[in-house]
């Protein structure tokens, strides 16, 4: 296995830094711009790239442009809401995501404002809902991207340190633990479980408002 793995790191740090930390900040952009981040595993290509970060430097670059490329995203996804929504809503894709998705995204933010911005980047298909959401509400783009930044800020050192810490691990013990690679494994397993666990959570303790439209707090999207 050590070998098979060596080989595959290798691959991937054998890619230009440059154009290796391009690609993530594209992949990024793609899943948190309207309705790519359905299709477009983002996440999956952080990880990879960030399996071949050297030094500090390359590991700040990573994080830098993954968080850029987070918000360009979003901030595409608010401007085509605001733009386009009700068209985007109703388009194809839009039906086919079901009204019933679209509904739970407006109940969200309407009852909890720029939480739901903030919770939302962790939760699976809203983070590709909320922003266009968002666009077709009365949030300005200055109160949304506040909310926005610390979520993309958080998902991207916590996805970029862990491909990092788990290929670096790997490539200090592949000399002398055969079975350094399933520590390697280990690692990244480990962190999906606990991402999984935590957006079940995330999703189990929001679920409330997102089923039904809140009485009074539709005044929490005007809010400075």
């Amino acid at each position: 296995m050590n070998e098979f793995l060596s080989w595959i790191l290798d691959l991937v740090q054998g890619v230009d830094p440059v154009l290796r930390t391009a690609l993530a900040g594209v992949a990024i952009l793609l899943e948190t711009s309207v309705l790519v981040g359905l299709i477009v595993p983002g996440d999956t290509v952080v990880i990879v790239a960030s399996t071949a970060v050297e030094g500090p430097w390359q590991f700040v670059s990573l994080v830098v442009v993954v968080i850029l490329g987070a918000l360009a995203g979003e901030s595409i996804g608010f401007a085509l809401g605001r733009y386009f929504g009700p068209r985007i809503r109703e388009s194809r894709l839009g039906r086919k995501i079901g009204a019933r998705q679209w509904e739970r995204a407006e109940n969200y933010l309407d009852r909890r404002g720029g939480i739901a911005v903030f919770i939302s980047r962790f939760l699976p298909v809203l983070h590709s809902l909320i922003p266009l959401t968002v666009g077709m509400s009365t949030m300005t783009y200055r109160r949304f991207i506040s909310w926005t930044v610390p979520a993309c800020i958080l998902w991207s050192i916590a996805y970029v340190s862990v491909g990092s810490a788990a290929a670096g691990t790997y490539r200090e013990l592949a000399d002398r633990l055969h079975y350094a690679g399933y520590i390697f494994v280990g690692i990244i397993a480990g962190f999906l479980v606990l991402v999984f666990i935590v957006k079940k959570v995330l999703n189990k303790t929001q679920e409330r408002h997102m089923n039904r439209a809140g009485d009074g707090d539709a005044n929490t999207l005007d809010e400075p």
